[in-house]
C-alpha cells in the first residue's frame, strides 16, 4: 500500500452534495433512487438540500443502493492525513 497517497480533499462537500453526486453519477433520478431505497422522494431531496440530518440508518440504505460505503456519505469531507496527525 505504500506505493498509494491519501486523496486530498479539493472542495467542501456536504452530506447532501455527496448524496446528490453519487446519484448523479449512476444516472439515477430521486425518484428511482427513493424506489430503490423505500426512502420518499421528498426525504431524498431534504438531505441533498441539507434540510434533514442523514442519519446512521438512512447512509446504510443509500450505501447499498449507490454501491459505496457508508462513510463516504456521512463523512464526505474527511481527510486521512489531517485525522492520523492528530
Amino acid at each position: 500500500m505504500s506505493q498509494f497517497r491519501p486523496a486530498k480533499r479539493r472542495v467542501e462537500v456536504s452530506v447532501g452534495d455527496s448524496v446528490r453526486i453519487l446519484r448523479e453519477l449512476q444516472e439515477l433520478s430521486q425518484n428511482q433512487l427513493s424506489k430503490l431505497t423505500g426512502i420518499p422522494q421528498t426525504t431524498l431531496s431534504a438531505i441533498e438540500n441539507d434540510r434533514v440530518r442523514l442519519g446512521v440508518e438512512r447512509a446504510k440504505v443509500l450505501a447499498r443502493a449507490l454501491r459505496c460505503h457508508p462513510a463516504v456519505l456521512v463523512f464526505p469531507g474527511w481527510d486521512v492525513e489531517q485525522q492520523s496527525a492528530a
